[in-house]
């Protein structure tokens, strides 16, 4: 790992733990075991580093959830596939994860702070979403759903999902799999 990358993956951590507000480029740096000066050096500033780390996380889920959908045999089946593996996503980067909670447009943690490049990459969920309705409304495995709304209603649900799992005290029993199960039965055609 370069020390770049260090940093990245040291910074996905800290804010993933302790918060944007929290989290300082020196401790950043002290986790990664860097010098302070080449956490400014390639990210700027803590803004930067901010949006570079949840954005970057978002590229890799993407990355892990549309190829793990692929093998979905209707649009149906794909969106359950994709819906379950953002959960096994979060799941499985439990120490950074909560970086994307934290940054992204649907956030108010430190409200000033400009998501427009970020609330790109999570239009593309969205937009995968909708593709696979779309493929599901066509297969048939899907019943005709607005598709302008839809998948922003999923995606809500997700998030809430993740947020109730994270950042709350309550302890869900098989939380996950149940909003799997709930997403899947609003929009099948049967």
């Amino acid at each position: 790992m370069t020390k770049k990358e260090k940093i990245l993956q040291a910074a996905q951590e800290q804010f993933g733990e302790h918060g944007y507000t929290a989290t300082t480029l020196k401790m950043i740096a002290d986790h990664a075991g860097v010098a302070s000066g080449l956490v400014s050096h390639y990210y700027g500033n803590k803004d930067n580093l901010f949006l570079e780390s949840g954005g970057a996380l978002i590229d890799q889920m993407l990355k892990v959830l549309t190829a793990k959908a692929a093998q979905g045999k209707n649009g149906l089946d794909a969106l359950a596939i994709f819906v379950q593996a953002y959960f096994d996503f979060t799941t499985a980067n439990r120490t950074t994860f909560p970086t994307l909670l934290r940054s992204s447009p649907f956030s108010d943690e430190y409200p000033n702070l400009d998501r427009t490049h970020i609330a790109e990459k999570f239009k593309r969920l969205i937009i995968q979403i909708e593709e696979y309705l779309r493929q599901g409304i066509e297969d048939g495995s899907i019943r005709d759903v607005p598709l302008s709304a839809t998948p922003f209603l999923i995606y809500g649900h997700i998030v809430g999902a993740v947020r109730t799992k994270f950042l709350t005290p309550f302890e869900v029993q098989n939380l996950f799999r149940e909003a799997c199960q709930f997403i899947v039965r609003s929009v099948a055609k049967d």
